[in-house]
């Protein structure tokens, strides 16, 4: 808890709203309630699998995701439309307790969005992705995070198979394309970082 703790101080300094949880009942109705009839976005995310958020959100709120797909709508535009929306959830792939966040991406969808278009972003993630410098983050988000994803993707590159680091491959499949890093809460949006006091997601 004293890395969390040190971590909400930090991301105070740099202009996020921050909330912490020990478990994901209490996150869970903290969003349910703070977001409400609105159009909400959704990033590719194992956390946000995780604690379940998505058929909560659904009742009262207009929700695209490409993982979760309507009937009528293709992967491309589901993202498009999340995009777009007022709201947009993500998890990160790593955080430094000095507050940075490090994210990396296939198509960009994720971190274009969680930079410029929705009104408010709220980025959810455990323990386990907080890092304790800016070079672990990153290191993190590409020898960790990115193999284990790939291979949920069902992806045909080296790190898929072997999970272990990333290979810098040249393969059609790598889903490591661009990197993020938000070095301080970008201007124009309003962010919500919520960190849950257990291991979740990559």
């Amino acid at each position: 808890m004293d890395k969390i703790n040190k971590l909400k101080e930090n991301l105070l300094k740099k202009g996020y709203d921050v909330k912490t949880f020990d478990d994901i009942d209490g996150t869970v109705e903290y969003l349910n309630n703070a977001i409400d009839q609105k159009t909400v976005g959704f990033g590719g995310s194992v956390t946000l699998h995780k604690i379940g958020i998505y058929p909560m959100l659904k009742k009262h709120n207009k929700v695209y995701w490409h993982e979760e797909l309507e009937e009528d709508m293709t992967v491309m535009e589901a993202r498009k439309k999340a995009a777009e929306a007022e709201i947009y959830l993500s998890s990160v792939n790593a955080i430094s307790l000095n507050g940075e966040i490090v994210n990396i991406d296939n198509t960009g969808n994720r971190v274009a969005a969680m930079t410029f278009g929705p009104k408010e972003v709220y980025l959810i993630l455990g323990r386990n992705k907080i890092c304790n410098d800016l070079n672990e983050a990153v290191n993190r988000a590409r020898n960790i995070a990115a193999p284990l994803n790939a291979k949920r993707l069902n992806k045909k590159t080296p790190c898929a198979i072997k999970t272990d680091k990333c290979y810098d491959c040249q393969s059609e499949d790598r889903i490591c394309r661009n990197l993020s890093i938000f070095w301080k809460r970008p201007l124009c949006l309003k962010y919500h970082v919520v960190i849950i006091d257990k291991d979740l997601g990559y």
